[in-house]
């Protein structure tokens, strides 16, 4: 007999932590969706207190002596306490663990694991490959890519549109869609903005940002929802992509047309001519520096994003003349390659190797490629600690000047009412402030002698910024790379893998479980898929973005398959309907990250911050509104496509379900 976990009692959801369990969880949910900032007050000289005792440290700097000696202060310090994706879930494990809500036991299965679902061994994987897929980007290969396809395109607007989104999509599915999103975002960005003809970038941003997360549910490795998917199910990585491909790519088929012409219809989003500003012949014989690189491009990218002419010629520069490291790219390419091949073949012949945890091949591998970036940056340290030094002497000589230009505007229109008021100061009456900033300026060594009034000591602060200059400097891609990295992903997962092991204990999980079994028992295959697709979905948007919805769903799943063999499902589950639901779960967790909420996944956050930096921002009810129609038709071809594929392959046989791990054991 199959070996199962015995479930919890559902009696058990009428106890009060039980309840308090359930309400936690939504609020979560809610937070996650909705982040905000709770002010806490503290008393002023409490507040002083700690933040002298910390300057006596050396940990940060003194406070200034006009903060100390104001006498307009209120007698309370304020601070804000972020309630966002990290912290929310993360304090509300810390309740329910201060409640007695949840214990070792949920500790434990939501971080070493539970039935079959190791949030560990997932999280190593991914952040592991993330690094390889990452340093690709920061290569430069992505952005060359787009601007060779940009070239191929030329001035036709619709058949750039096409090679940019089968460009996207191809690359997507191999890397995943976070390298897509920090490249690609940003050079979309550029390309419409030096377009005089594009009157908004809403159909190219939205298109990349739609066909990157399809594309992700190819391959087990390109999204953490779908590792999380196949170590719940012990399904193996190429079955998966097997599985998943067929309606991918057909989703990406027609969605395109529909894109094209329909959504994004009008000619001022799509034009059948792209007219585009011109680089000059000079700057296109200018050497590319590594944007890796801090103040690489000197004052340019400040100038950048400044309105008129001069910005968009800064613009087409940085998406026509894009830097490239080839030995970067190649040697991360062939790691890359070389680890998915690995992991698929490795992962395909468990059955006769016995198991082997993912991570113990991505691991070595990012290794790799974190040595080679190391020691490319150390090999070229002079001359990318040269390019850092003039790039930051040109924007502290720019900055400098600003100020001067301020002061003497400032002087130059308010000299009188400064001379009438020091007149019995040590500065001459005749002499206005702006006169006074001319006569600085001939001094020699007045910038020095500034610079050396503003000079803070040796604090842990400081010499952290100065390390982390130093590593820009000296390892500019190593450095980005692990800035880049989804850290952020980590705790919110664990937190999340708790938080749904608690629901499970306490009985909300089968409950949930056996509302889906009497929707399949009255729908079928075809209900299972469109029932799952959609639950998938709406659940992105309100459940702690695709990752927690894939949690949560998973042990849905798992607890529907146990009530089918403890024989208390109202139907028999059959091998179709079983995999027809946990593969319109894995459609729908993907897509649903272009649905209703950016929140709906950490990319999509990432996203609305890189647009945001460029000047373009993205409203939730635009948002919403844009993808609605999106979503609709991808979804309604994703499951149409996996509906004859689950009734060709899968057979009417009663599902044989897995041995689950109880307890993490």
């Amino acid at each position: 007999m199959t070996e199962t976990c015995d479930p919890p009692k559902t009696a058990k959801i009428t106890e009060w932590r039980s309840i308090v369990t359930l309400v936690v969880f939504v609020i979560t949910n809610i937070i996650v969706l909705f982040p905000f900032h709770i002010p806490i007050y503290i008393p002023r000289w409490l507040a002083n207190a700690f933040l002298d005792g910390l300057a006596f440290c050396r940990v940060i700097p003194p406070r200034r002596q006009d903060d100390r000696g104001s006498l307009h202060k209120s007698k309370w310090a304020r601070v804000s306490l972020s309630m966002n994706i990290v912290t929310a879930p993360l304090i509300a494990d810390l309740f329910l663990l201060a409640i007695l809500a949840i214990g070792r036991e949920e500790v434990k299965g939501g971080t070493l694991g539970a039935d079959n679902i190791e949030p560990i061994d997932i999280m190593a994987f991914f952040i592991t490959l993330a690094y390889i897929a990452i340093s690709i980007d920061a290569s430069g290969l992505i952005r060359y890519l787009a601007f060779k396809v940009l070239q191929w395109g030329g001035k036709f607007g619709h058949r750039l549109f096409f090679y940019l989104y089968v460009f996207f999509f191809g690359l997507g599915s191999f890397v995943g869609n976070d390298p897509i999103i920090l490249s690609g975002t940003a050079f979309l960005a550029y390309m419409t903005r030096v377009s005089s003809n594009i009157v908004h970038p809403r159909a190219w941003i939205y298109s990349q940002f739609a066909v990157a997360n399809i594309a992700s549910a190819i391959l087990v490795s390109s999204n953490p929802t779908n590792l999380v998917l196949a170590g719940a199910f012990d399904i193996k990585f190429i079955t998966y992509t097997a599985h998943m491909i067929v309606p991918v790519i057909a989703t990406a088929i027609v969605l395109f047309p529909f894109l094209l012409y329909i959504v994004f219809s009008s000619p001022k989003l799509i034009p059948v001519q792209i007219e585009m500003h011109q680089l000059s012949e000079e700057a296109k014989m200018k050497k590319p520096v590594n944007p890796n690189i801090p103040n690489a491009r000197g004052t340019a990218e400040q100038e950048e994003d400044a309105p008129g002419e001069q910005g968009k010629l800064l613009s087409l520069e940085e998406i026509m003349n894009p830097f490239l490291d080839k030995g970067g790219a190649a040697f991360g390419g062939i790691i890359m390659a070389i680890t998915l091949i690995t992991i698929l073949a490795i992962n395909a012949a468990r059955s006769s190797i016995g198991p082997v945890q993912v991570y113990w091949i991505t691991l070595p591998a990012a290794f790799i490629v974190l040595v080679w970036d190391i020691a490319l940056g150390w090999l070229h340290r002079h001359e990318t600690r040269e390019i850092a030094r003039k790039g930051r002497e040109e924007v502290e000589r720019a900055r400098l000047e600003k100020e001067q230009r301020e002061s003497a505007l400032d002087g130059n229109t308010t000299g009188k009412e400064v001379a009438a008021a020091n007149s019995d100061s040590e500065v001459p009456k005749s002499q206005t402030s702006g006169e006074k900033e001319k006569n600085l300026e001939k001094e020699p060594g007045v910038v020095a002698s500034t610079e050396s009034t503003h000079q803070e000591r040796t604090t842990l602060v400081s010499v952290t910024k100065d390390a982390y200059r130093w590593c820009q400097e000296t390892f500019p891609t190593a450095t980005a790379v692990l800035s880049h990295l989804p850290y952020a992903l980590v705790p919110f997962a664990f937190s999340m893998f708790v938080l749904v092991q608690a629901l499970t204990t306490k009985g909300w999980v089968e409950v949930f479980a056996r509302g889906w079994d009497h929707w399949v028992a009255k729908t079928g295959t075809v209900g299972a898929i469109g029932g799952m697709g959609f639950l998938s979905v709406i659940l992105c948007n309100f459940s702690g973005t695709n990752i927690g919805t894939t949690i949560l769903l998973c042990r849905i799943i798992q607890s529907w398959s146990n009530l089918f063999t403890r024989g208390e499902a109202h139907t028999a589950i059959t091998e179709r309907t079983f995999w027809a639901t946990v593969y319109s779960m894995a459609v729908g967790v993907n897509y649903g990250a272009f649905s209703t909420a950016i929140s709906a996944s950490l990319a999509g956050l990432l996203w609305r911050d890189i647009l945001a930096k460029k000047h373009i921002h993205v409203r939730r009810l635009d948002f919403a509104r844009v993808n609605l129609p999106i979503i609709a038709i991808a979804m309604t071809v994703g499951c149409a496509v996996l509906i004859g594929e689950i009734y060709i392959i899968k057979d009417d046989v009663p599902y044989v379900p897995l041995p689950q791990k109880c307890g993490g054991h």
